[in-house]
């Protein structure tokens, strides 16, 4: 067994409650975002709607579980891509987006129906790629998972936060208006300094796996960015939508990916470590892309 299925990354029940809330208020910031004409888009644009969400629930969970198969990283570091591969998109797809001259309405829609699918979607891809395999799967049997509970917990972290937001959106327009303007840079704000914490606290654990880790998330992060304009492309969608699709598969929710892992796999290095990862690069990785298309003029 790898030193990365074993080790645990050091985090305190506080350190939870702090993700959990700053995650919260992400996924609030979201529903303040939403309109009604954007849920009216997704049911206009039936094709573009499909393809956003089959690219990121069908295509990305099995180009992930292709690449495991073919790089053969230690367990822990497997559950890890698999797990992130299921999360729902981040939010910063919409900032991308925007950035790169896309279909910022796309984007937004996109953002909430995912997460709002990925209630039922990232337990059951998590649970049926990871146990396709005999090591990640035996590494699933010494940890006792029971998939309700992560069910239960996605609903918590995702549902409330989410619900709460579209209602008071719809009830109280005006007071989401103000209060969007502020949830956005506070939440992005802080959760960078919890990575900053996180990474700081646990140096040298990140430290001595970074050669290990930082590759494979590259390589996966540019997959899923490369697979989604592919697909978007194959199918024949406008320019603009097709880089809403990119950064809508390619920019992951990975502060639902470190709940999850400190939760329920009480962090479990591997896993820890490319959750964290993922969360810095797809942040450089989209960043550059979107400067990059935002001075594109043609396709």
């Amino acid at each position: 067994m790898n030193e990365l299925d074993t080790i645990k990354i050091s985090f305190s029940e506080h350190g939870l409650m702090v993700l959990n809330v700053i995650l919260g208020f992400i996924l609030f910031g979201i529903a303040l975002e939403l309109k009604k004409e954007d849920f009216i888009n997704l049911i206009k644009n039936k094709k573009t709607t499909f393809v956003g969400l089959s690219a990121h629930f069908i295509l990305l969970p099995l180009l992930t579980f292709t690449l495991v198969k073919l790089l053969h990283p230690p367990p822990s570091v497997a559950l890890g891509m698999i797990l992130v591969g299921a999360c729902p998109g981040g939010n910063m797809s919409n900032m991308f987006t925007h950035l790169a001259k896309g279909n910022t309405a796309l984007a937004v829609g996109l953002t909430s129906v995912s997460h709002m699918l990925a209630i039922v979607m990232t337990p059951f891809n998590f649970s049926f790629y990871g146990g396709l395999t005999t090591e990640t799967a035996a590494l699933l049997k010494t940890i006792h998972l029971d998939i309700f509970d992560v069910f239960q917990t996605i609903v918590f972290v995702i549902g409330i936060p989410l619900v709460v937001g579209i209602f008071l959106n719809y009830k109280k327009p005006l007071l989401a208006e103000k209060l969007k303007k502020i949830m956005k840079p506070f939440s992005l704000i802080a959760f960078a300094a919890f990575l900053i914490g996180a990474f700081a606290g646990n140096a040298k654990v990140f430290t001595a796996n970074f050669t290990t880790i930082m590759p494979l998330v590259v390589i996966h992060n540019a997959i899923a960015l490369s697979g989604g304009f592919l697909f978007a492309k194959l199918l024949r969608l406008e320019f603009r939508d097709v880089k809403t699709i990119t950064f809508e598969t390619g920019v992951q929710n990975a502060g639902l990916g470190l709940i999850l892992i400190f939760t329920f796999f009480n962090g479990l290095g591997g896993m820890a470590i490319v959750a964290a990862s993922w969360g810095v690069w797809h942040l450089v990785s989209g960043g550059v892309l979107a400067f990059y298309w935002g001075r594109k003029t043609t396709a």
